[in-house]
């Protein structure tokens, strides 16, 4: 029988791969909201001043996921194209153990579980920032959830190198 996180990294293994299927002007309004809500703070103090005038694209691999960002005037923007400058890429698991902070970030890129194309300072001053933003910032209930999951990737991760 499945634990409760194994049950709801399941779930969401089958239901991730429908984002791919939104049409990308709902994502890009539910991507803007919610960055803008969840990072108000860090974006009004200027912790996003690295991608001012910069676009930087995020490509979830294996869900065939991409999306091209700015920061214009302390506001994230969401673009399907734009003239990036540098991309970061990976399969959805290696992001979460990052946003849950299970896996440290040198380690994700050393490795080539994430990896930066491109304008490799810009992507550098991006993963630091990621790497500072605090999790505080996030709901609480945001935050349980996506530790709780990245646990269980990082766990399943663990058992799956213990196995080989």
């Amino acid at each position: 029988m499945l634990k409760p996180r194994a049950r709801l990294l399941k779930l969401g293994e089958h239901l991730l791969p429908l984002a791919a299927r939104t049409p990308f002007l709902l994502q890009r309004i539910a991507l803007e909201r919610s960055l803008g809500q969840v990072f108000a703070e860090p974006l009004a103090e200027g912790a996003f001043e690295a991608l001012e005038g910069h676009w930087m694209r995020l490509e979830v691999v294996d869900l065939k996921l991409a999306w091209s960002l700015t920061c214009d005037r302390q506001r994230l923007r969401i673009a399907e194209q734009a003239p990036v400058e540098v991309t970061i890429k990976g399969n959805w698991r290696e992001f979460l153990l990052l946003a849950s902070r299970q896996e440290d970030p040198d380690t994700l890129f050393f490795r080539r579980r994430l990896v930066i194309e491109g304008d490799t300072e810009l992507g550098l001053a991006i993963k630091n920032l990621i790497d500072s933003l605090d999790p505080d910032l996030l709901p609480p209930w945001l935050w349980k959830l996506l530790r709780s999951a990245g646990e269980e990737v990082a766990q399943a991760g663990t058992e799956r190198m213990a196995n080989a």
